[in-house]
């Protein structure tokens, strides 16, 4: 998980809250105070000011309108007198006393002596002399040290409401500035004061905040690693506190749900690694997820390899189709998966995954090994042609000769007995293959009884070498035996057995030369009785040795009707070998002749295995 930087931090967030709010507090207060303050100290400045102004007013009216000849002091004299008493005790305030005619009488400061005797020029001294009041007064700023001072001018007047002089007061207001400077600057240290109180305050308070909120996502840390086992401790019984229980209650619930998952996804897994058909899953982007263990195996690779691979290119559909193509393909597909070495036929189904909302989220790819089917279908369609060509032909021919003699040749005496030999024969024929294919059916339905006994080997080869013997006189054919007199006892079904030898031996009558010799041999081995017949024919080549067995199958077609052959003897002969519990075989050299093998169990093996 990503590191909260500090300044990101909820702790730190709360306490600046609190600290913000404090000094907005403080300040909002603070100006309000200082403002409303600094107004009622100047407004009580001014009033004093004004009163003490219209006290000295009336003393000094006394003197202005008294009669020369009787003062023993002149004016300037007693009015000097008046501004030295506590008629007007103000300090840091200067005072000028001018008559009617603009005079300055007297005055306080030092620095204003020089302007006794002279007329002002002030326009607040005239509009004073002219009998206007100015109870706010001026505040003006001095230029050379920046003070405040407060100017007024008060009319002198008389009984009769003339104006006898005026009075200019120049009151300096610093120390109401510098009580308002200390003011702040104890607002200013409370501040302070306030705001590491409230840091402190804020740094408990967001502790006990964050502390489960911190415990909280260190759980779902370990929650999201897969482990339940931890609980948030709570705290109090606060909305944080229900936070915190309702956080364990999640994550009793998240467990169980986890555990429920993992179950099914182990079914799940479980099923599809043992699956006898290949499940392929993609992502929306048709990349490989998932490969069960049976797609492994028909496709030859690993899932590590397949995976993140798009699903065209692991089928080996990409030249022809898209992606797109599969979300909308609902037929199987048949895949051509054949190698040097094997056969496969893979028979593909699709379907799309799909979200709740209907939007396509993936591919699911069924893939089903159909080679076995179709060989067996394949070997179905031959198995059909092959038996109508069969029977086509006797019949055909068969058809031909009788329209024949219906023609006219039945009354001909030499013609019509070889028409009719000729249709036995194709008669005859088509018997021998019906009988063999009814044979091979019931061979194949598990119909055909074994009349199981205890045979002699050697005297069975004998008995067939002797009857092929007598029939092949008259093609010059030498039968060579090379057979234990010893008694060697098969478990078996003789006349099975007979028919089994009798179409190997009359395979290699017919394909051997006239002068040649035919080898019979029987050989006793440790679990089994091996019994061989070899030829002097042309041979099969290697590329056919592998179909001899199988229906229908001729290495030379045109020679083996020529003989009569239904294609059907040496499939009969391996179904008997394999019924007995033994297996045949067959080795041959082009142009050197062919040997056909087949084993028997003993009859002691056979009896043990029955037991």
């Amino acid at each position: 998980m990503k590191k909260i930087r500090f300044y990101k931090s909820i702790h730190v967030k709360i306490v600046a809250i609190y600290v913000l709010l404090i000094l907005i507090a403080m300040q909002v207060i603070g100006v309000y105070f200082t403002q409303q303050l600094e107004g009622e100290l100047e407004s009580n400045f001014r009033e004093t000011l004004y009163e003490r102004a219209g006290l000295l007013a009336y003393n000094v009216e006394q003197e202005l309108t008294a009669d020369p000849e009787e003062e023993d002091q002149s004016l300037e004299a007693r009015i000097a007198s008046i501004l030295r008493s506590d008629v007007f005790s103000m300090e840091n305030a200067d005072v000028q006393i001018i008559d009617e005619n603009s005079t300055v009488v007297s005055a306080t400061n030092p620095t204003h002596s020089r302007y006794v005797g002279q007329r002002t020029t002030d326009l607040r001294v005239k509009q004073a002399l002219l009998g206007m009041e100015d109870r706010e007064g001026d505040i003006l700023r001095n230029p050379v040290n920046n003070h405040r001072t407060l100017v007024m001018a008060m009319p002198v007047e008389t009984d009769a409401q003339d104006v006898a002089g005026a009075i200019y007061i120049e009151a300096s207001m610093e120390d109401i500035y510098t009580q308002m400077q200390d003011i702040n600057q104890i607002l200013y240290a409370g501040t302070v004061i306030a705001l590491f109180l409230t840091a402190a305050l804020g740094i408990f308070l967001s502790r006990t905040i964050t502390r489960p909120i911190v415990d909280m996502k260190k759980q779902a840390v370990v929650m999201g690693e897969g482990d339940f086992s931890r609980y948030v401790h709570v705290y109090g019984d606060d909305e944080i506190g229900q936070l915190a229980e309702t956080f364990n209650d999640l994550t009793d619930k998240l467990q169980e749900a986890n555990a429920t998952t993992e179950g099914e996804r182990r079914k799940l897994a479980s099923v599809l690694m043992h699956m006898t058909d290949g499940v392929i899953a993609t992502d929306k982007a048709g990349r490989v997820i998932l490969v069960n263990h049976r797609a492994e195996e028909i496709l030859g690779r690993g899932q590590e390899d397949m995976r993140g691979q798009d699903i065209t290119k692991v089928l080996s559909l990409d030249e022809f189709m898209k992606l797109k193509d599969l979300y909308r393909f609902q037929d199987p597909l048949l895949l051509d998966f054949d190698t040097k070495d094997e056969e496969m036929t893979i028979e593909a189904h699709f379907s799309t995954i799909s979200k709740e909302s209907g939007e396509e989220n993936g591919i699911i790819a069924v893939l089903h090994d159909v080679t076995e089917k179709e060989r067996i279908e394949q070997e179905r369609r031959e198995f059909v042609a092959n038996v109508s060509h069969e029977l086509r032909t006797p019949l055909t021919s068969m058809k031909s000769y009788l329209e024949a003699l219906s023609d006219g040749a039945l009354h001909d005496p030499d013609i019509a007995p070889q028409f009719l030999n000729v249709t036995s024969d194709e008669t005859d024929r088509m018997i021998r293959l019906v009988n063999d294919l009814l044979q091979l059916s019931r061979m194949d339905s598990r119909e055909a009884q074994l009349e199981m006994g205890e045979i002699q080997a050697p005297q069975l080869v004998d008995h067939v070498v002797d009857r092929f013997e007598m029939s092949t006189k008259n093609q010059d054919i030498q039968f060579k035996r090379r057979i234990p007199e010893d008694d060697i006892t098969v478990a078996g079904d003789r006349d099975k057995l007979t028919q089994l030898l009798d179409n190997i031996i009359s395979n290699a009558v017919k394909y051997s030369p006239e002068g040649g010799t035919i080898n019979v041999s029987l050989k006793p081995e440790k679990e089994r009785v091996v019994i061989s017949v070899k030829d002097e024919g042309v041979g099969i080549p290697k590329e056919n040795i592998p179909h001899v067995f199988d229906r229908f199958y001729r290495v030379d077609k045109a020679r083996s009707r020529n003989l009569g052959g239904t294609g059907l003897g040496l499939a009969i002969a391996r179904e008997i070998a394999a019924a007995h519990g033994g297996n045949i075989w067959v080795s041959s050299d082009w142009g050197k002749g062919t040997t056909f093998s087949f084993s028997l169990p003993y009859a002691q093996q056979e009896a043990v295995v029955n037991q």
